[in-house]
This record gives C-alpha cells, structure tokens and sequence, in this order.
C-alpha cells in the first residue's frame, strides 16, 4: 500500500478554509448553545413554574431524543416547505446551537444544584432578591463546576460539526470531499482531515486543563 500526500498537501489552502469555518460554526453554535442552555437550566430549576417547566422539558425531549443529523435536515431541507428559507450556514449553527443547548442545560441545572443550599440561605438572609442571589453568589460558583463538563461538551460539539458538511457548508469535510473527487486519494484526505481534528480537539482540551488548573490552584474548584 503505498500513501501519497502530495495531492493533499498541494490541496492545504482549501483545508486551511474549511478548518476556518468548522471554527466558526464551532464557537456560533457554542455560544447558542451556551445562552439556550442557561436559559433552559434555569427554567428547570422550579418545577412551580409549570408552563416554563413544561416547555423546557419539551425541548429537551425533541432535542435529546433525535439524531443531530435528522435535526440539521430539518433546518436544511424541512424549513423551506414553510416559507422560510435559510441559508445552509445558519442552519448549521441553529441545528448545532440547539442541539448543544440541550445538553448544555443539564450541565446548568446540575452545576446550581450542587452548590450547598446554605448558599443561597445565606445570600437570602443578608437581604438580597432571589435573582441577585442568583447571579452574584450561586451562579459564580456553579460556573467554576461546570467548566470541566462544558469542555467536554465543546469537544463534541467541534466533532460534531462534520455534518454540515451534508447542507453544502465548506467546512473541513466538505472541503475534504472536493480534494478527494479531484485527487481520488480517499485515504490520505481522510487521514489528513483526521489529524486536523484531532489538533482540534487536543488544543481545546490543553487549553480547558490549563484554565481549570489555574482555578484550582486559586482554590475555586
């Protein structure tokens, strides 16, 4: 078996596009996943509040019990039946940031919970409103907890992303895609686009380990 990279080396402009945009699909979709989730988790903290509760937990339920791929084909393909039509990169980031959202609010609402009940005693007893208390004392805490579950959410996230490749977005793997039906080299595009991952999510775990390093020698974690 012989391997030859040179197609896939003379290709690394369109590589570098592709690594370009799953980034940027990556850190849009993180960042809607990051503001559903904390909405989310936070309307699933009372179960009082029937009707913010229900359609919290219907969401995560539509969310949750289907494959992300049906999801983004919905955006994509489904969307357009109704009028609306978005283009695909929207649609990749919409389909991504929901799905990520959904997962994201567990690590929200599990992240507040653990926080000592006391806490928020305290904070209630010292005479502030629920919501200050919220976003002053619990909130701050709960967020030191949730880095190392975000991390690793992020990294599904960035591994994920390689199905908008299906709605024509010239991320990493369609890219990869156009290289191969050029070169016919399956298997080192393949590999190549595998390594691009991988530093990808390596980079993003280095860094998460270093972040939750510095808070754990300050004594947050």
């Amino acid at each position: 078996m012989n391997l030859d990279f040179s197609g896939v080396w003379d290709s690394w402009p369109a590589l570098f596009h592709g690594t370009l945009v799953t980034v940027e699909i990556t850190a849009a979709s993180l960042v809607l996943g990051c503001v559903l989730g904390l909405l989310v988790g936070l309307g699933r903290l009372n179960p009082q509040r029937r009707f913010i509760y229900g359609i919290c937990t219907v969401y995560l339920t539509l969310v949750r019990g289907t494959p992300l791929l049906v999801q983004l084909f919905l955006w994509f393909f489904g969307l357009p039946h109704l009028g609306l039509l978005l283009p695909a990169y929207v649609c990749g980031i919409l389909g991504l940031g929901i799905y990520s959202g959904a997962y994201v609010s567990e690590i929200v609402r599990g992240s507040i919970q653990s926080i000592e009940r006391g806490q928020m005693e305290a904070a209630r007893s010292l005479g502030l409103p629920y919501r200050m208390a919220m976003r002053r004392v619990i909130l701050p805490q709960a967020f030191v907890r949730m880095i190392p579950p975000l991390g690793n959410e992020f990294i599904a996230l960035i591994k994920n992303s390689a199905l908008v490749s299906l709605l024509t977005i010239a991320d990493l793997m369609h890219e990869g895609e156009k290289i191969i039906s050029v070169t016919y080299r399956s298997l080192e595009t393949y590999l190549a686009i595998a390594v691009i991952y991988l530093v990808l999510t390596s980079a993003t775990t280095l860094v998460l380990r270093r972040i939750e390093k510095v808070l754990r020698s300050e004594g947050r974690v």
